[in-house]
């Protein structure tokens, strides 16, 4: 990939290169009081708006149709509506499948970095190259009047309490992300009477943690939303605070305020057709492989013992059997071997890379560690127990399995506990 080729990153690129974002995150974990999301605005140009929300299987239906149509996309990127890492399994199975689908394309995410730092070697290991994470106050005074509440587990935090929070939260994942060679670009709201004259502080502190980019957004005023008195601030105030803040970190200053369903170059008008076939995505019932006709990954691997049952701890297994459509029917195509065990995280993310066209697994059981890094990978994972053959034809038929899920957990075998805790 060229990291040169991102609009954002790069004034010179911005003419030449477009960007979709996918909007697969419809959940926020932080309440702004300047954000009021409608889904579907299609005359507003600003972030936090969508005309649809796509499942990541729906989200390769329509990425496919935006590179058959527009042969300027550079970048894919995820940007809400609302944030990315409240959805997490969201976010990560569909930069999965795109890294998969198209190895060369840059992948970024937006995010407000409440519930980023968990997150940080997951977008290094699906090779996201550019992150931007919204920072608009480094005093937790300012940012108690910016912020409702956030969401913080199952706990939710108001005032300085969950300013502090939110900022000690993204100082630690901008750290994390420069460490790991991940580009980062700041975002500022212009919030004129809250933090107009606290922007340049802002700068500061970024230009400290080393970021690449900064972008001082002007406030754009949405009715419904707590700040909505507030005016847009004028060309003349937004050029001086940038010019401030320059001093301290380069500055972006091209930006169009995105949507969450933005496709095509910074600042093109939006394509009917491709708005159209978003709307009719959102329709499609593709979050289970159909018989290889709209998934981008069309086979199904499988754990057994024998051959017969889906009987088998995926620590277990040697070899996991393929199945797929094969001159009209679904079949078995192959036996595929396992890496070899005590690789640790290594052997799943060999695994991961050995089933990148499998979008299932079916196993009897399965450990926390490949877990997590086969579903960042964009492969589903389902503890069943039954017939191979009646649940392989399930998933085909866009069926679900909930009859043949696992009810209890148990060992098996010497080697492995079978317990769910993980796997070596």
């Amino acid at each position: 990939m060229n990291l040169d080729n991102h609009p954002c990153f790069n004034p010179d690129a911005c003419k030449s290169y477009g960007r979709v974002h996918l909007p697969v995150a419809p959940r926020c974990n932080i309440q702004c009081k300047f954000c009021n999301r409608q889904f579907d605005c299609v005359n507003e140009t600003r972030p936090g708006v969508t005309s649809a929300v796509l499942s990541p299987a729906q989200a390769m239906v329509y990425l496919e149709e935006v590179f058959a149509r527009k042969g300027n996309i550079a970048v894919v990127g995820i940007a809400g509506p609302g944030d990315p890492f409240a959805n997490p399994r969201e976010t990560l199975e569909t930069m999965a499948r795109v890294r998969a689908r198209f190895p060369e394309v840059i992948l970024c995410v937006a995010t407000n970095g409440l519930n980023l730092p968990p997150y940080l070697n997951d977008l290094a290991r699906v090779r996201v190259s550019h992150v931007t994470v919204t920072v608009n106050a480094v005093d937790p005074a300012i940012g108690a009047r910016i912020y409702s509440w956030m969401r913080v587990g199952k706990r939710v935090v108001r005032a300085e309490e969950g300013a502090a929070l939110l900022l000690e939260r993204q100082l630690e994942a901008i750290r994390g992300l420069r460490a790991r060679g991940i580009m980062v670009k700041v975002n500022s709201i212009i919030l004129p009477g809250i933090n107009e004259d606290h922007i340049q502080d802002v700068a500061r502190r970024m230009a400290a943690l080393d970021v690449d980019l900064f972008n001082a957004m002007p406030y754009y005023p949405n009715a419904g939303s707590d700040f909505e008195h507030l005016p847009e601030p004028d060309k003349q105030t937004v050029r001086a605070i940038r010019d401030q803040a320059a001093g301290h970190v380069k500055q972006m200053r091209h930006c169009t305020r995105c949507r969450a369903d933005a496709v095509g170059l910074l600042g093109e008008s939006p394509d009917a057709e491709l708005s159209a076939t978003l709307k009719a995505c959102q329709r499609l019932e593709v979050t289970k492989p159909r018989a290889g006709r709209v998934s981008p990954r069309p086979c199904v691997a499988v754990a057994s013992m024998e051959g017969v049952l889906v009987n088998q701890h995926l620590g277990e297994a040697e070899k996991l059997l393929v199945f797929g459509e094969k001159e009209g029917r679904i079949q078995l195509l192959e036996a595929r071997t396992t890496p070899a065990r005590g690789g640790g995280v290594q052997r799943w993310q060999a695994l991961a890379d050995a089933l990148t066209d499998c979008s299932t697994l079916l196993v009897s059981g399965v450990g926390e560690t490949p877990r997590k890094v086969l579903t960042a990978a964009g492969i589903e994972i389902l503890e069943i127990e039954g017939l191979i053959d009646e649940a392989v034809r399930a998933l085909f038929a866009g069926e679900d399995l909930n009859h043949m899920v696992k009810r209890t957990l148990t060992a098996c075998g010497a080697a492995c506990s079978g317990s769910a805790t993980g796997c070596g």
